[in-house]
């Protein structure tokens, strides 16, 4: 006989908050999109994002990606150019300034195609685990005594 199960799973924490998928958030962010609604653009300028998605009004003002972007920037970076030069040097050696002159250029590009999607992503991770004002509470630092010092006013 089976039978079945009309009981609601169970959840832990605040029941009315809604669910932000972490992949999804920071995909949609990669992509230039709202992470809440997915229509609105993310970006007003080339790193400029926007204050609120003008498709579902979601408040972007407050985010702070600060500088996880250039560091995961130089991480990609550092791994896929460095391996690409290292790998060409060793099957084509070039004069120093050749190498140069073909690695600076893919350098650069490369970093200027990655800040944007990346500051994105990271944009749509704060918004997923409601970090910084994300969440509906205030990004003031906690008022909160430190063992060993007095409390300056």
């Amino acid at each position: 006989m089976t039978t079945a199960s009309t009981e609601q799973p169970v959840r832990y924490g605040d029941a009315e908050k809604t669910e932000r998928p972490l992949g999804r958030s920071i995909i949609r962010g990669m992509l230039n999109r709202c992470p809440h609604c997915n229509s609105g653009k993310l970006f007003r300028a080339f790193l400029k994002p926007v204050d609120h998605c003008a498709a579902c009004g979601e408040a972007m003002h407050h985010h702070r990606s600060d500088d996880l972007p250039p560091y995961l920037v130089i991480l990609v970076i550092g791994h896929v150019v460095v391996g690409g030069y290292m790998m060409t040097d060793m099957i084509w050696p070039l004069p120093l300034w050749l190498t140069l002159a073909i690695w600076a250029p893919i350098t650069v590009l490369t970093a200027l195609a990655s800040i944007q999607p990346i500051k994105g992503g990271v944009i749509g991770l704060q918004w997923a685990l409601r970090l910084h004002g994300f969440g509906g509470q205030s990004d003031d630092h906690d008022d909160y005594d430190i063992p060993g010092r007095g409390r300056s006013s």
